[in-house]
């Protein structure tokens, strides 16, 4: 199973994440995000997967942060329909955002199949991302599409138990992505406890 470090912020803590070798590193290029990335390149090994994060950005922007930041995938968090992703995908590899919440149809992610690399689910909530909170995760019983997908949403080192119950389902849960409950502050990691989670990953045979 892959793990996903988003919302990177500050050079100094880049480089201490970076050192854990996660195999993506995601950064927000929504200016209202507090995790927001401002600066003008990303330094970190190509072994790493560069994410940019985007939340209805234009295609003419996105195009320019890719070059920019020479990204492998973009993570689209808004409301961008297929069309979108259709014009986008040939430009970079596309993960595809769904919030999900009790109401949600897996079903509707059935257009998106073909057209993105991987999906991630997130809890619902009044912006994008970032609460810090769960969504139920036995939705994902319902969960039936062959394209593999992140799990996100409030995710802590003690969830381990409930994630093995995802993987037992048998359905293809590529990775987790981890964000604010691993945080000292918004953007800054706590790079002792992604240390361990990585170590509890690698003792329950996850990586």
């Amino acid at each position: 199973m892959k793990l996903k470090v988003c919302g990177m912020k500050f050079p100094s803590n880049i480089i201490e994440i970076e050192s854990l070798n996660p195999d993506f590193m995601g950064f927000i290029f929504w200016n209202k995000s507090v995790r927001y990335y401002d600066k003008t390149s990303i330094s970190i090994s190509n072994k790493i997967k560069r994410v940019g994060v985007f939340v209805n950005e234009s295609f003419e922007e996105v195009l320019r942060k890719i070059k920019q930041y020479d990204l492998d995938y973009i993570q689209l968090h808004g409301e961008e329909d297929k069309d979108y992703c259709k014009k986008i995908k040939d430009y970079c590899k596309i993960i595809k955002v769904f919030s999900i919440s009790e109401k949600f149809s897996f079903d509707n992610l059935e257009s998106f199949e073909n057209l993105c690399h991987y999906f991630l689910f997130d809890t619902k909530s009044k912006s994008y991302g970032g609460s810090g909170e769960k969504f139920d995760w036995k939705i994902l019983n319902n969960y039936n599409s062959k394209k593999p997908f992140f799990l996100s949403g409030g995710i802590d080192v003690s969830d381990f138990g409930e994630i093995k119950k995802i993987i037992n389902l048998k359905i293809p849960l590529i990775g987790i992505d981890i964000n604010s409950k691993f945080e000292i502050k918004p953007g800054f990691k706590d790079c002792k406890k992604v240390q361990k989670l990585i170590k509890k990953m690698k003792n329950e045979n996850f990586l």
